[in-house]
């Protein structure tokens, strides 16, 4: 059992950071072993549409990105996982750009063109995803920006597997608020939603690794 947890943000100890390890404990609880993986670490692109992971002369590629980059390992780790959860702040009301390149070549090489058939995977991931975000709940409510995270939930079904997410609101951004300019933030909210919300979050992503782990011991 592999449980794999992608962080698409680019800090490695911060709120969406801290998520995914919570969730990859609540994976290893039920015997899963574990690996986080860091986008920002790696030198990669987004998919260039070359095509071959669906051309009828390759079919070495089907199922598999067959560009070559220091993501290239991370979609066959992935590809041959049981659990994957990925995590990224929301930048500009999507989540970053690393990760949604990381969807793309994910995704694409696994969607398949045929008449009647929606992809090329044939085993079985059980996904999540965790979304953080400065904005409060209501915001977020106004924005719209569910139908971005009911769409990457959908295109992560076609993995076989159950997949569900976790939305984080209002989280706290900087160590010190009194640094950066920022006055329409309310630093002593924030800290309260951080003293007091945020480790129901992490019990939160915890349950969510430990529930989607639990699925593929049945």
């Amino acid at each position: 059992m592999k449980a794999i947890a992608i962080n698409g943000s680019p800090r490695k100890t911060w709120n969406t950071a801290t998520l995914l390890k919570k969730a990859l404990e609540g994976a290893k609880s039920r015997g899963a072993e574990t690996e986080l993986i860091n986008l920002y670490d790696l030198n990669y692109r987004g998919c260039i549409s070359c095509f071959a992971c669906k051309r009828k002369d390759s079919d070495k590629f089907v199922g598999h990105c067959a560009m070559k980059d220091d993501l290239t390992e991370v979609l066959e780790k992935v590809v041959s996982s049981d659990v994957l959860i990925m995590g990224s702040p929301i930048y500009l009301g999507n989540v970053t750009g690393q990760m949604r390149s990381f969807f793309e070549r994910l995704i694409f090489m696994n969607l398949s063109y045929d008449e009647g058939k929606l992809n090329n995977f044939y085993g079985k991931i059980n996904t999540g995803l965790i979304y953080t975000m400065n904005i409060t709940q209501d915001a977020l409510d106004k924005l719209g920006y569910k139908y971005i995270f009911d769409t990457n939930e959908r295109y992560m079904k076609l993995l076989n597997g159950e997949s569900e997410s976790l939305i984080v609101t209002d989280t706290y951004q900087f160590e010190d608020y009194d640094k950066y300019n920022a006055s329409k933030f309310n630093e002593k909210h924030k800290a309260q939603i951080k003293a007091e919300q945020f480790p129901l979050d992490c019990e939160r992503a915890f349950q969510m690794g430990e529930r989607l782990t639990g699925i593929c011991n049945k």
